[in-house]
């Protein structure tokens, strides 16, 4: 049987790493040879994660992510997670780093070990529309 609460530690994970802004923190959820699959990218590896996590920070001032809701399977292996970020523009996705407040919503699956360490997240986001927008005529005028 998987951990009691697989959503409690994803939901951890989302506080303590994402919305503290540590990607060092990431060490006490995720295994070793944890993978994350983002749009289809596999980033293999705990420390390549953790890069992973600080790259996105950089470009998203003042990240805070919301969750929206979390769930799991019956025996915890698998959780589900609908979520919004909201932050500052500072480049992200190689856009003019203009300062403008963002948004955008996401879905992440988790696969959880029988201890409770994270093994795989795959994540989409609405990368798309956030890029258009941030693109489109008109839009670095505040």
């Amino acid at each position: 049987m998987a951990h009691a609460s697989s959503v409690d530690v994803v939901e951890a994970f989302w506080e303590q790493v994402w919305n503290a802004h540590d990607p060092e923190k990431a060490d006490d959820f995720v295994v070793e040879d944890f993978v994350i699959t983002n749009a289809g990218e596999r980033i293999e590896g705990r420390e390549n994660f953790k890069a992973w996590i600080k790259a996105f920070l950089d470009q998203v001032d003042d990240l805070r992510l919301e969750v929206i809701e979390t769930f799991q399977n019956q025996d915890g292996s698998r959780v589900a997670s609908r979520w919004r970020v909201h932050g500052r523009n500072n480049g992200v996705m190689g856009t003019e780093p203009d300062g403008r407040p963002i948004s955008f919503t996401g879905t992440a699956v988790w696969a959880v070990r029988e201890d409770g360490k994270l093994l795989h997240n795959w994540v989409e986001r609405a990368s798309w529309e956030l890029y258009r927008r941030l693109t489109a005529p008109g839009a670095a005028e505040h």
